[in-house]
């Protein structure tokens, strides 16, 4: 026998391994199975593309153990099921990380999202698999989050060779056989198959990790992407008729010429003037407080910039000081009492000018206008657990009331991504 002679992929061995994963991850098995494995010698190990194919070194899986190849099957499907090739796309553009060390980074974090809680229970961790606690960061993290806690360096020297494929990281290799390639899933086919996989672990949450069942209920729950949600609410308020209208004698109106002896003034858009009332209540925390201050510099954005046109208002039970938007972090956000919104609104539409919006950030645990303001209303929601939602210290069958059909309602703070 040539010991220089080429492997060729052990499909049975490789086979025998996946079959091992799904019976210890039943849940699994929709997703382990839809994925079709490929033999490739550019690979260093086992590798997954956003196709659904699985990529894999023939010597790599002569030389690993049945027990283990079945953990590197749940590794990689599991990069799949949590879009790491997406997520990694959308983090790149946002932090705008480019080149191959920053897709590594990726790679890098999405193993530690996965390995924290991926294996035991039935599931050998193969040789090599990366944690985060071997690098002093905290367990049950996202990507996302791992990416802003460490960077290339002597200690992720010895990983240049991880390549889990563009499934990990959403940059396509060289041997990637693309979206015209053979067997790779339609996007619909990979939606069927998290869904799937999803209501297998709702159906028995207790035989899985509180990752996968955070993955899950996201799964069955995406998040809303809710700042260009908030973003677009503003935008649609300030662009509709009658906002930011003003009449101007700068250039006359074409109708003077039907008027002998008179000048007419003419229409004009003008940047619309927001009030943001900021709910500081005690039942908003100061992580809401601080995500709301960022909302307002959002808010900003929304609008063109104009920072001039923009007040912020402190509301808890009574309204406080109108201040106008110079720096967001100069802003004292003053409260801690009850929750009356309707006091907030008055005091806004008390300003003069009278703005055009009202932006209401709030946990909406308090009452509203019992009239229409005469302007448009945006409402931003801070999340609230189910037990969460009905809160008053004297009366602890107290229900909010839902905020009025008239105000364009968006729920900030959602998670960016599941697990």
């Amino acid at each position: 026998m040539n010991r220089d002679a080429p492997r060729t992929l052990d499909l049975d061995k490789l086979f025998a391994a996946r079959l091992h994963a799904a019976r210890v991850r039943p849940y699994l098995a929709t997703a382990l199975f839809a994925l079709h494995p490929v033999e490739s010698r550019r690979v260093p190990t086992m590798a997954v593309d956003r196709h659904w194919r699985c990529y894999a070194s023939a010597s790599f899986v002569a030389r690993t153990p049945v027990e283990e190849l079945a953990g590197v099957w749940v590794h990689e499907v599991s990069h799949l099921l949590r879009d790491h090739h997406g997520r990694g796309d959308r983090v790149a553009r946002e932090r705008g990380l480019t080149g191959p060390g920053e897709r590594l980074r990726m790679n890098i974090a999405a193993d530690f999202e996965i390995n924290d809680d991926v294996f035991g229970d039935g599931l050998v961790r193969p040789e090599g698999a990366v944690e985060p606690g071997a690098f002093g960061l905290p367990e049950g993290q996202l990507m996302e989050d791992y990416l802003r806690w460490f960077t290339l360096g002597p200690r992720t020297q010895n990983l240049v060779w991880l390549d889990c494929g563009s499934g990990a990281d959403g940059l396509d290799r060289e041997w990637d056989l693309g979206p015209d390639g053979a067997h790779g899933l339609s996007a619909q086919a990979r939606d069927a198959v998290r869904f799937r996989v999803a209501q297998g672990i709702t159906a028995r949450p207790g035989n899985t990790s509180q990752g996968w069942q955070r993955w899950a209920e996201e799964a069955f729950h995406p998040p809303q992407p809710w700042r260009q949600l908030l973003g677009a609410a503003v935008r649609s308020a300030t662009s509709s008729p009658g906002a930011g209208e003003d009449y101007t004698y700068g250039r006359p109106s074409r109708r003077s010429a039907g008027v002998p002896g008179a000048v007419l003034p003419s229409l004009r858009r003008r940047p619309p003037r927001v009030c943001v009332v900021i709910d500081t209540s005690g039942s908003v925390s100061d992580a809401e407080l601080g995500s709301a201050l960022l909302e307002v510099a959002a808010i900003s954005r929304a609008v063109g910039g104009h920072r001039d046109l923009i007040t912020v208002l402190p509301c808890d039970a009574a309204a406080q000081v109108v201040h106008p938007l110079c720096r967001a972090e100069g802003i004292p956000l003053i409260g801690g009492g009850g929750t009356d919104l309707r006091t907030g609104f008055a005091k806004a539409l008390q300003t003069r000018p009278r703005p055009d919006v009202i932006v209401a950030l709030t946990d909406g645990q308090t009452p509203w206008p019992s009239t229409r303001p005469p302007c448009r209303t945006v409402v931003g929601l801070f999340p609230r657990l189910p037990a969460a939602r009905s809160w008053d210290e004297d009366d602890p069958d107290y229900v909010p009331d839902s905020p009025p059909e008239w105000a364009h309602v968006v729920a900030i703070g959602s998670a960016p991504a599941a697990r």
